[in-house]
């Protein structure tokens, strides 16, 4: 049995998290979903629902066989847990594949590391980025909530 670990921050779930996790669980049998804990998103704004919502929000979806809770301190401890054959990172996720295949290496762990596709719009007012959902709430509905 071969298994993947898909991981990020999943915030506000959209269609570019359900096809990063449907293209990850492509590379194996049993799909294992990382969800970041607040404290380790540094790369772009804290989300905005709490790391066990957006769990529980990963784990209903069909693609994912377990989602987990990432760890407060070391990323890398629910991989090691996990032990997978392959880590699928998000096609415009941040992590560089030779550095995390140096980090797993590091610690003994033998895994390879895969890019997931991108995936286009498939209507003309779609959005596949939490912070482009954050911006249209602003712009919509920022202006409702000043006036009362």
């Amino acid at each position: 049995m071969t298994r993947v670990v898909a991981q990020g921050t999943f915030d506000l779930l959209h269609p570019g998290h359900v096809h990063y996790l449907e293209d990850a669980a492509t590379y194996g049998d049993e799909l294992h979903a990382i969800v970041a804990r607040r404290a380790n998103v540094t790369h772009k704004p804290a989300p905005i629902l709490c790391a066990e919502q957006r769990r529980d929000m990963v784990a209903a979806l069909d693609a994912v066989d377990e989602a987990h809770l990432g760890h407060p301190e070391d990323v890398f401890v629910p991989i090691e847990r996990l032990d997978p054959d392959v880590i699928v990172l998000g096609y415009d996720q941040h992590h560089d594949e030779a550095d995390i295949a140096d980090a797993l290496a590091e610690r003994g762990i033998d895994c390879r590391v895969e890019r997931a596709s991108a995936r286009d719009p498939r209507y003309e007012d779609e959005l596949l980025s939490s912070g482009d959902i954050v911006d249209r709430i602003l712009q919509r509905r920022g202006s409702d909530r000043d006036a009362t």
